[in-house]
């Protein structure tokens, strides 16, 4: 098992790629590299590893030399999308964007220890979701904006079309100024303070074939992908935790109904009991994680002047308005329509 001593890496490809976007915006890679310890004689072999506390040291001078607090939501424009190593090389030979998105979050590991990403097919949609594992990651803003922007980037490569997400919901406080977010991820419906990050695709999409797939590479580039994930601790030093995975499936779930203990716990693969055992252990309840989203829910829908509280309602899964407005009350302490009308005051 991995000790809190053994540090997270992310792959010396990805670091690259950081480097080359540093390039571009002027700075001296060599000596961006130096400036937090890297010796960039060492970054010549794309399957190297760097400890992430060193790569979170470069994307703070990164930011600084720039000037540019949003340089990780750029970095998909700015660098191949392909070029991530041998990860990206799995997904360019899979047939189709499902296989490779499967394939994205089977190997993720090897790209950064960090982040664990995670497919959930809901519907007629299909769900990314975004969890930061790693205690070394001090500034998550960084690492899961140049996440999402390299996979909307890799997707567009792939496939050879423009495709976006219908949403992203970002797991870090809103920024003051959203208009790079905005720009970069249009026309996705954006919001912040999420309890996870998720980029929600339709799953229409996920049947588009990759341009020029091979077939017969696949093979090879997975046997070397199987073997650099070989080389990684076989467990994480933080997984996601159960009631972080809970709300996850809730927020999957949340579609004009109300997703029930049975459901969740049957999507992981779990018993109702042991769920609410493992859950009790970490000190708390389904129904507290239900009420959880969905008030951190109600309060963006609130913020959205389009969407009535009858509509909000309904999103939420519940069977009247007037349950709504009481549990509203009861969270917050002020009715939905107060609480709408403080926003615009």
């Amino acid at each position: 098992m991995t000790s809190p001593s053994t540090p997270h890496t992310l792959s010396i490809a990805s670091v690259n790629l950081i480097l080359f976007a540093a390039r571009q915006r002027g700075a001296d890679p060599d000596a961006l590299a130096r400036s937090v310890g890297l010796d960039p004689a060492r970054l010549g072999d794309p399957d190297g590893r760097i400890p992430i506390r060193q790569v979170q040291d470069l994307w703070r001078e990164l930011v600084t030399v720039t000037g540019d607090p949003n340089i990780a939501l750029k970095l998909g424009e700015m660098i191949n999308p392909v070029a991530v190593g041998v990860l990206a090389y799995v997904m360019m030979h899979c047939p189709t964007l499902g296989k490779a998105l499967d394939k994205l979050c089977e190997y993720q590991d090897i790209v950064c220890e960090g982040i664990q990403t995670v497919g959930r097919r809901d519907g007629n949609e299909f769900i990314l979701l975004l969890y930061v594992t790693s205690p070394d990651i001090i500034y998550p803003t960084y690492a899961l904006n140049s996440e999402l922007a390299i996979y909307q980037s890799a997707f567009r490569a792939l496939t050879g079309r423009a495709i976006t997400a219908n949403e992203i919901s970002f797991g870090y406080p809103r920024p003051v100024d959203t208009s790079e977010h905005e720009r970069v991820f249009a026309p996705a419906r954006l919001t912040f303070d999420a309890d996870c990050t998720t980029m929600t695709l339709d799953a229409s999409l996920l049947d588009i074939p990759i341009l020029n797939a091979n077939p017969s590479l696949f093979p090879l580039f997975e046997q070397h992908a199987n073997a650099l994930l070989q080389k990684l601790p076989t467990a994480r030093y933080q997984q996601p935790s159960l009631a972080a995975r809970v709300k996850g499936e809730i927020i999957a779930l949340l579609k004009g109904e109300e997703p029930t203990l049975a459901t969740v716990a049957d999507r992981l693969a779990m018993g109702v009991r042991t769920l609410q055992l493992h859950l009790k252990d970490e000190g708390v309840t389904y129904q507290q994680l239900l009420d959880d989203v969905r008030r951190d829910l109600a309060v963006k829908h609130l913020r959205e002047a389009n969407l009535s509280t009858t509509d909000i309602a309904y999103l939420l899964g519940f069977a009247e308005p007037s349950v709504f407005f009481r549990s509203f009350k009861k969270w917050t302490g002020v009715t939905p329509g107060a609480f709408r009308l403080g926003q615009v005051a």
